[in-house]
């Protein structure tokens, strides 16, 4: 498969300058770097991002998280290796990441959950850091952006 534009966000700078703040800003609301970095490859592998999951795990790995949790990431609600909070983060990314899927995006079954671990600064972070990731493999997807590519 070959890229049918280079990558729009280092094509349009000014794109991605706001991108990269929003991403710092994010990491500032109190959740875990471990936690973001799982959530994102969730919703890479969902979408199908070949780019953002390939990244991803580089960074997750950069940052300390294990190839055992990695290879489990897609498995989450059957695997040990996850906390409580993490896992409610993850049903979160998903069901947030799956908006057209079910009648109700995201249950408050779902949300309460994820209250119960996160202050209203972290669930404003993971909400708004869910919907960014969308829109990079969005962008990712409709462009073709080829896996092998890192960033950390």
């Amino acid at each position: 498969m070959n890229a049918r534009l280079n990558n729009p966000m280092m094509l349009l700078p000014d794109l991605n300058k706001p991108f990269l703040h929003l991403n710092k800003a994010l990491g500032t609301a109190g959740v875990s770097g471990s936690t973001m970095e799982l959530v994102h490859l969730r919703i890479s592998q969902i979408n199908g991002c070949g780019v953002c999951v390939y990244g991803g795990v580089d960074a997750a790995k950069k940052n300390g998280e294990t190839d055992e949790r990695l290879h489990s990431v897609a498995i989450w609600r059957e695997s040990p290796l996850f906390t409580d909070a993490e896992k409610a983060a993850l049903a979160l990314a998903e069901a947030g990441t799956r908006i057209a899927d079910r009648p109700e995006s995201v249950s408050d079954e779902i949300w309460d959950n994820a209250a119960k671990h996160y202050d209203e600064k972290q669930l404003a972070a993971l909400v708004a850091f869910i919907g960014l990731i969308n829109f990079v493999n969005r962008v990712n997807a409709i462009t073709r952006q080829e896996a092998g590519v890192t960033w950390a």
